[in-house]
């Protein structure tokens, strides 16, 4: 079974290293500022040329709260306010993007993240959809995945009644933990209740799919406490779950400072969540997707991991990796053919630059050949945990073990470690392999000895 794990701490031990995350190869730390506009409006040709579908991705970085925890790009405010300017400035970039693409281009996939993307008014939403439906060529028919990120704090049934009405079929709801004395220590106050109502409208107003994110490794989380949530969110019966390792990472991330240190789990008892976690789930009848998802049997990501056709973009596991993706707003980040480029993550520079009528974008990396093949290898390996060297060999005309053969040594003593199975023709990830599958993708990283680890968080 594809879904199969099997837990073995002493390779856990040895394995779990920091290093990407992969939702793209090269990752975004490679991206550098000799990319700008011209290479977008070159890539954006292109796709216009090949009619390719797309994936638009919509940041709105507003919160009112800040959760202790986070590592978005966000803007902590009260003031409703400050999101019609942010607005103004978004509805350009669609204008500059559109004009550069063709009307037939569908758009098979729209997610808007943050943030907290229900902080905007319910007018500011209708006239944000309307741009995007003006500019871009959306599905009238429910047939697009067009997902959102929701805190349920921040939205009730007539939230959740006008995000259906637009056109949004999935919703992901930011949980984190159900523990009071958890969510205090990360200023994320949120009921049971509260997430129920959400999801409860949710099903009733007949959306596709529904996404919990849990994190494990909070201060004041126990493998007894973290257990009692999970149960409470099986019990609500979502789609997919994620359940993310939380990277305490205070020099990079200013709010994570707020945390004491002291009140963090220890490595054994993140260790211990994430097993009992497992044990939880799989019993409940969710499968393994990896990289910390998990997906019921009848779920897209579990069907197309099963006809191995799972690719992994920037916004995670997806049946949408053909698409062209199409970031819009401050800190988004596009992949459009061989060319990844990012906006300013600095809001008013993102703002500034759009009022002069230009494109903010300020970094980004155009893939070389090496680059595409070793993108090639990781998203397989990362989605499919398997690789046919035939496959690769004939796409790309190369002899794998030929252009791989420094790498041969490592992988060997993987295989004798019963992370992988590695013969002529192939490699699999093993059963006790699949959580460490990151730790396999990162042999083929060629970009990895240059970097900084501490950049990364661990694997599990």
């Amino acid at each position: 079974m594809l879904d199969a794990i099997r837990w073995d701490s002493d390779l856990i031990r040895r394995y779990d290293l920091a290093g990407p995350r992969y939702t793209s190869y090269p990752t975004a730390v490679q991206f550098h500022g000799q990319v700008g506009t011209f290479d977008l409006f070159h890539a954006l040709r292109d796709s216009r040329k090949a009619l390719r579908p797309l994936s638009l991705y919509v940041h709105v970085p507003f919160c009112a709260n800040i959760c202790y925890y986070c590592a978005c790009n966000k803007v902590i405010t009260k003031d409703r306010g400050r999101a019609a300017p942010y607005l103004q400035r978004l509805e350009q970039e669609i204008q500059l993007i559109a004009c550069h693409l063709d009307p037939a281009q569908k758009v098979e996939q729209l997610h808007f993240g943050g943030g907290t993307p229900t902080f905007l008014s319910h007018d500011e939403l209708r006239q944000l959809m309307a741009q995007l439906r003006k500019h871009f060529n959306l599905l009238e028919d429910d047939s697009g995945d067009y997902g959102i990120e929701i805190d349920p704090r921040e939205a009730d049934w007539s939230t959740m009644g006008l995000l259906r009405e637009l056109g949004f079929n999935r919703v992901s709801i930011g949980l984190q933990d159900l523990d009071p004395a958890v969510q205090r220590a990360v200023n994320r106050l949120q009921s049971l209740e509260e997430t129920r109502a959400v999801i409860d409208a949710a099903r009733t107003l007949q959306f596709r799919s529904i996404n919990i994110d849990l994190i494990y490794g909070l201060p004041k989380q126990t493998p007894e406490n973290f257990a009692r949530t999970v149960e409470e969110v099986i019990s609500l019966q979502p789609d997919r779950l994620s359940v993310f390792n939380y990277a305490h990472l205070p020099e990079r991330f200013m709010p994570q400072r707020r945390i004491n240190g002291y009140e963090l789990p220890a490595p054994a008892q993140k260790l211990e969540m994430l097993e009992r976690t497992i044990e939880q789930l799989t019993a409940a009848g969710y499968r393994y997707i990896g990289m910390d998802h998990f997906a019921l049997p009848d779920d897209e990501l579990a069907i197309a991991q099963e006809e191995e056709t799972l690719q992994r973009n920037f916004q995670g596991y997806t049946t949408h990796g053909h698409c062209d993706l199409i970031g819009l707003g401050v800190s988004a980040i596009s992949q459009i053919g061989d060319l990844y480029c990012q906006n300013s993550s600095d809001l008013n520079e993102y703002q500034n630059t759009l009022a002069a009528a230009q494109l903010a974008t300020s970094r980004g990396l155009v893939c070389n050949a090496d680059d595409r093949l070793r993108r090639a290898v990781i998203q397989q390996l990362i989605c499919n945990f398997s690789l046919q060297f035939a496959e690769i060999e004939q796409q790309f005309n190369i002899d794998f073990q030929g252009y791989f053969g420094a790498l041969w040594p490592q992988l060997q003593g993987m295989a004798s470690d019963g992370l992988i199975a590695l013969d002529r023709e192939r490699i699999t990830v093993l059963p006790a392999g699949r959580l460490l599958v990151r730790s396999v993708c990162m042999v083929f990283d060629a970009y990895l000895e240059q970097q900084n680890r501490q950049r990364f968080s661990r694997v599990i």
